[in-house]
């Protein structure tokens, strides 16, 4: 009797540690998938990225991947060359491999919620950057680290009007739009806009999208030139849309920065040296560098601890006098 109940033991033994290998080696369902909470092992990252539209972009990619090699995590990178289909493409493949959490800067602002979705009931978490995405489900994110576009567009108009303050109007103005939809174009033009309503000489006679590219902002300025008379601010919403439409300024026989006022967002280096040689009045800061910030977040919400849902970069206002001094610190 005494082996008999012994070998029924054993085998209860072994049947009870054979369903606990099923359960380990299956694949992870539920709010808990996909976390390395417990594991110890290292972190995977999924990175959607948008482009490489601009210099600022092309900065942003390299704060994140260096950033990711200090902080020991393994990071998969997609280029989604400023498509959104490209980028849920992405974000679907990483739910498929299984990524521990998902980063992303969304091309533009509307059209998330399904794919968000997917890695919600993945269990992965998700965390934007630079951009935000326009939901009713905050549920979908964990937090969003980046600007306020806003407040950028509303630096640039207050410079605008503090500039033009004493001077009779009126003061004809044209935008160069970013990318159509996206977050920045949005938040930048709104913000701008709400600056200058208060007073009625400052008119936007032209406003369209450059895509915020270099090549984009030139032929937008271009037929800008063409189409209106009388041009006194240029606004661009990056650099390089800026740097484009300057030499569209020089080829049709004006200056820029003294016959065109140029107002511009991102701060990139090239527009620093832009502003020694006059051709750019203002700058208004756009930080890139956010990998450390992202991979601090994302230890954070891969371990399950509470996360602001809002993380925003310190900038600044670099007007033409302050360009030569802060030129050498300018690190993209």
């Amino acid at each position: 009797m005494a082996r008999r109940a012994a070998l029924v033991l054993t085998a209860a033994l072994l049947a009870s540690s054979a369903l606990t290998a099923c359960s380990t080696e299956g694949p992870a369902s539920g709010p808990a998938a996909g976390a390395k909470a417990n594991s110890g092992g290292p972190i995977t990252m999924g990175f959607a990225q948008v482009g490489a539209e601009s210099g600022w972009r092309t900065a942003n990619t390299k704060s994140v991947q260096e950033a990711a090699r200090k902080a020991g995590i393994e990071l998969k990178f997609s280029d989604a060359q400023q498509k959104q289909e490209n980028q849920i493409k992405a974000i679907r493949t990483f739910i498929q491999q299984k990524v521990d959490v998902i980063a992303f800067s969304p091309v533009v602002e509307s059209g998330w919620d399904t794919v968000l979705k997917e890695a919600k009931d993945a269990g992965i978490p998700v965390i934007l950057t630079d951009r935000a995405v326009d939901t009713k489900d905050t549920s979908l994110y964990k937090t969003f680290l980046g600007s306020d576009f806003v407040k950028e567009g509303k630096s640039a108009g207050e410079w605008l009007t503090s500039a033009y303050a004493n001077k009779q109007g009126p003061v004809n103005i044209v935008e160069l739009q970013g990318t159509t939809g996206s977050a920045p174009a949005n938040d930048r033009k709104a913000g701008f806009a709400d600056a200058i309503r208060t007073d009625g000489k400052f008119k936007i006679v032209a406003s369209q999208s450059g895509d915020f590219t270099r090549a984009k902002g030139k032929e937008v300025m271009q037929a800008f030139l063409k189409s209106q008379k009388d041009i006194d601010v240029l606004y661009a919403h990056n650099d390089d849309m800026a740097l484009g439409a300057i030499q569209a300024i020089e080829e049709s026989g004006k200056k820029p920065g003294t016959d065109i006022k140029v107002i511009s967002v991102d701060g990139i280096k090239d527009a620093f040296v832009a502003m020694t040689e006059g051709k750019i009045n203002v700058v208004v800061e756009c930080n890139p560098l956010l990998g450390d910030q992202l991979m601090e977040l994302a230890k954070k919400v891969v371990a399950g601890e509470s996360v602001p849902t809002r993380v925003e970069t310190q900038e600044g206002v670099f007007p033409q006098d302050k360009a030569a001094a802060a030129l050498p610190s300018r690190n993209y």
